[in-house]
């Protein structure tokens, strides 16, 4: 990484024609390389996407009960809670576990 001796942006690489330059974005500034190799390499790191659901041993007495039927039981209340799965200009995930019987599922809004 180098910066513009001029305006302290940082330069980025630029081709021009045969040759490799750096170029300043904001005063427009070049610099030409003296004979350095300029080497371009972008790592992009996926972030681990994981969506946890809270097993029987954690505490279900702190969630609220809404009046919900379970699919696997018919019992008409569970425990739910919302959490953000998707990106963060979609609406969040409910998520719903049965009081009687723990099945968990989840609603998307």
């Amino acid at each position: 990484m180098q910066f513009c001796p001029k305006c302290s942006n940082l330069l980025v690489v630029d081709k021009k024609r045969k040759s490799t330059v750096l170029y300043c974005r904001k005063c427009k500034k070049v610099i030409r390389g003296k004979g350095e190799k300029v080497k371009i390499t972008e790592i992009v790191v996926e972030p681990k996407r994981e969506i946890v659901i809270m097993e029987k041993d954690e505490l279900m007495g702190d969630l609220p009960k809404t009046r919900m039927m379970c699919p696997k039981c018919e019992h008409v209340e569970a425990f739910w809670w919302m959490q953000q799965t998707r990106a963060g200009d979609e609406p969040p995930t409910m998520f719903y576990k049965c009081v009687k019987c723990r099945y968990a599922w989840r609603s998307y809004g």
